[in-house]
């Protein structure tokens, strides 16, 4: 490898760290926001918010964590790489007002639509409240999605800092709302949640403002442009359409968990519901959504942490070498980046599943958030987190793919593996031993085989990709869990009676040293390379991944 490849390699993998740090603090804030909405309590109001801003979240997720930067990114690196930055800027200016466009024809007609659907049942007050916090919530899919362009395009610039921290102004605006300003309505919860809805939009506008600043001062113009259009963008739009469905698999279940949720929950107003002629009784209570929402939110943060952080850092260095033809720094860096979001999957994975229970009970067990919902809650995370390691694998896998611009291959895969986890969470949620757990225990399924599919289809493309190096990766890790495991399992049995608090404060440093002590003890350079000690790899290392398979 040469100093070049090598500085050039260090530089994203830098970013990635830089990005994680940031996202971390982010993702401490989410956590401060999300409590105090759970906090008031587990009830159809609170329900009705977390499936209304699903839907803009869908879209925020879909675009900014998917189709969009995944499309954008190879077309944007290479157009800066053949034409500059002026040949870059026409595609950003282009692409930014052709989104423009597309994005508020699309709020209309889900307002459009969603008032329609509140209009055929005035007598419904959940569908009501529902339907109001989504088209106040909407304008945040816009600027959001506007949001998604402009960080990538700074990403590819090797700027990761604003884009990385840009979520902390949602966490703060919500934060300021739900803490400071909703209290004041006492009882009122319908009114509590409104103002924090409009406090999500209000940071929408902020984050994109932030982020259109720094575009002006990196020397990309900000007047958006809607003809002629591009030939750049072209090809950026024909790769994001069936990246849609492709990178979308993970967002989009989420959003047919809420719908299910929504659909099967009891209701004060009906306890059944009738399909193929035939009466049941609806299997989940009221409040799912919360508790749905508190466990997604405590498995979804070691993946923003690192798994996603690394992706998005990631992707510019693999489109790039994609882009160049060199497939030996393409293998290397995806097997670096395969190892390092195994070992955090299944670090956390194990960690969260321990400890679901204090963690959940310290964490959300206060206010209306009784210890039944926090007991519920649990059961979901810990069949998550079964999965978590496939989670954080399918975020690198996934851009490997649209980094040699084959979004056909994800596509397939992710369909097959949809109609698989729609099907599994409609059946299992009627399973009394079961029930809202369907929805973590079928994620866990489907992503796990997704991810393996994947890997061995993009090996078939490109070659060996260091598979005994990632294998005896994933076999130490496990062996850390392990130990990990017999710690906090002794912790727990001492500690049998005490405060959820006294528990997690115990546990996840005990647990965490034991886990990065064994790793020192095995010499795993995935340990180094998290910890920043990145060295160079010695000049005798003739292969690029050290593997053979």
């Amino acid at each position: 490898m040469d100093d070049k490849a090598h500085r050039e390699r260090e530089h994203f993998f830098t970013g990635a760290k830089i990005v994680a740090v940031i996202t971390l603090l982010s993702r401490v804030l989410g956590m401060l926001r999300d409590m105090a909405i759970v906090w008031l309590g587990a009830k159809w109001q609170n329900d009705a918010f977390q499936f209304a801003f699903a839907i803009p979240n869908l879209f925020r997720r879909l675009f900014g964590e998917g189709a969009l930067s995944a499309a954008f990114v190879p077309v944007f690196t290479e157009a800066s790489e053949e034409g500059g930055t002026p040949r870059a800027s026409r595609l950003l200016a282009n692409a930014m007002g052709l989104m423009s466009v597309f994005l508020l024809a699309l709020m209309v007609l889900i307002m459009a639509g969603m008032t329609l659907w509140s209009a055929c049942s005035p007598n419904r007050p959940d569908r009501q409240f529902l339907v109001l916090l989504s088209n106040i919530m909407l304008p945040f899919m816009v600027t959001m999605c506007l949001l998604a362009i402009g960080s990538a395009a700074l990403n590819c610039r090797g700027h990761f800092a604003y884009p990385a921290a840009a979520p902390i102004l949602l966490n703060l605006c919500v934060i300021a709302a739900a803490w400071l300003i909703a209290p004041w309505m006492h009882e009122n919860r319908g009114g509590q949640l409104t103002v924090v809805a409009i406090a999500v939009s209000i940071s929408g506008v902020l984050q994109l403002a932030g982020v259109l600043w720094l575009l002006k001062r990196s020397g990309f113009p900000l007047r958006p442009t809607l003809w002629p259009v591009q030939d750049d963008v072209r090809r950026m739009l024909k790769l994001m359409a069936p990246m849609l469905l492709g990178i979308g698999f993970l967002q989009i279940s989420s959003l047919f968990d809420y719908v299910i949720a929504w659909l099967f929950t009891v209701r004060q107003y009906s306890s059944t519901v009738t399909l193929f002629g035939h009466v049941f009784h609806r299997p989940l209570s009221e409040g799912v959504l919360v508790r749905l929402a508190a466990a997604q939110r405590l498995y979804q943060f070691p993946m923003g942490v690192l798994a996603i952080s690394l992706g998005i850092a990631v992707f510019p260095l693999l489109a790039r070498y994609a882009s160049r033809g060199d497939m030996s720094n393409l293998r290397d860096s995806f097997n670096r980046a395969m190892r390092l979001a195994m070992m955090e999957g299944l670090a956390t994975g194990a960690g969260l599943f321990l400890l679901a229970k204090p963690i959940i009970g310290l964490i959300y067990r206060h206010g209306d958030f009784m210890r039944a919902d926090a007991d519920q809650s649990a059961f979901i995370l810990q069949m998550y987190v079964l999965g978590l390691w496939a989670y954080c694998t399918y975020q690198i896998v996934l851009r490997a793919f649209y980094s040699l611009k084959d979004p056909t291959t994800p596509l397939k895969v992710s369909c097959v593996m949809a109609v698989v986890y729609m099907a599994s969470v409609s059946v299992l949620i009627w399973v009394p031993r079961i029930g809202a757990g369907a929805f973590g225990l079928t994620a866990a399924g489907t992503f796990s085989l997704n991810v393996v599919l994947m890997t061995v289809l993009f090996r078939k493309r490109i070659g060996r990709i260091g598979g005994r190096k990632l294998l005896a990766s994933t076999l130490r890790s496990l062996a850390c869990c392990a130990v990990m495991a017999a710690v906090v399992l002794a912790l727990r049995y001492v500690l049998a009676g005490r405060s959820n608090g006294l528990v997690v404060a115990a546990c996840v440093p005990a647990g965490a040293a034991a886990f990065l002590a064994t790793a020192w003890a095995m010499k795993a350079p995935e340990l180094g390379e998290l910890l920043g000690a990145v060295r160079r790899p010695p000049a005798a290392d003739t292969g690029p991944t050290g593997g053979s398979l």
